[in-house]
């Protein structure tokens, strides 16, 4: 049986929760979760991966069980929770590492390899984009609409992103049987976005997504230039980054694995098995 520690550090004055399994001198892999989740989402991946190597999954700052301080003692962007991710690192002795990014978790693994090419080792991305032209129109477009000027009117339509509806449906839509997904997880995740002063952070970061848009140039470079393995495992019926998403990494990386799941944004609820199948081969081929 795997032993994951489920463990606490400091950083900067901020407390970050941060789960742990396997070997520490074994490979390194380093999982960063999405919106609106945490390391929770990661923890039935963990085990899979945790007996051949070293696995980090942290709470980004303003999630899961790490600090939230509130939005007038923090400057919540994604260049600061990168910075907080990279230090948390380095208090961890982990200099060389595999990224697998999801979601938000793709902003800041991108920022982590740009700014030290040499300690990604692999990356796997999971419904993570890092092209638009895996942005859905409807999704986006209230989205789109806040960053270009927030008024009430455009913050009114990104709050139903923190309802319990819009949670729920993150995890269920395009999933064909949804007695596979566990009901704990959006209920979960919306008890810690509903603490008090949350829905600031949340709005925050919605704003702040528009700066992860001009990285991609700069992310594109970086795949080009360093040959990085890449594997892009990808729920293809997920109606916030669409299979284009996924199919866009070849452009760059000529040799990317490209995997298409019949599943939604949160693959590993509905398509544990086969994705943490896809991951594994990939890794075993690419850290050995």
């Amino acid at each position: 049986m795997t032993t994951i520690h489920h463990r606490y550090a400091t950083v900067r004055g901020q407390r970050l929760f941060y789960r742990e399994a396997g070997p520490p001198d074994a490979p390194a892999v380093v999982l960063l979760h999405g919106f609106p989740t945490s390391s929770f989402m990661f923890r039935n991946l963990i085990p899979l991966l945790a007996d051949r190597y070293h696995v980090i999954a942290p709470d980004h700052l303003g999630f899961g069980l790490s600090d939230a301080p509130p939005v007038d003692e923090f400057d919540y962007t994604f260049d600061a929770l990168a910075d907080l991710t990279a230090e948390l690192l380095g208090q961890l002795g982990v200099t060389r590492f595999a990224l697998y990014v999801h979601d938000y978790g793709a902003p800041l693994g991108w920022r982590l390899a740009l700014a030290d090419p040499a300690a990604v080792t692999a990356i796997i991305s999971q419904n993570g984009n890092g092209y638009e032209s895996g942005f859905t129109e409807d999704f986006w477009k209230p989205v789109r609409a806040y960053w270009q000027d927030q008024t009430p009117q455009t913050e009114a339509a990104i709050r139903q992103a923190l309802t319990l509806e819009v949670t729920r449906w993150q995890y269920l839509h395009g999933v064909s049987d949804e007695s596979l997904v566990d009901p704990d997880t959006w209920y979960h995740d919306f008890a810690l976005l509903s603490r008090p002063g949350n829905d600031l952070v949340q709005l925050r970061l919605f704003a702040d997504y528009a700066g992860n848009l001009p990285l991609y140039p700069k992310l594109h470079t970086y795949l080009r230039d360093s040959g990085v393995p890449l594997l892009a495992v990808w729920g293809r019926n997920d109606e916030i980054f669409r299979p284009e998403g996924a199919l866009a990494f070849s452009e760059d990386a000529p040799r990317a694995e490209i995997c298409l799941l019949d599943g939604g944004h949160f693959l590993l609820e509905s398509h544990l098995d086969a994705a943490a199948g896809a991951v594994r081969s990939f890794l075993e081929r690419t850290l050995t």
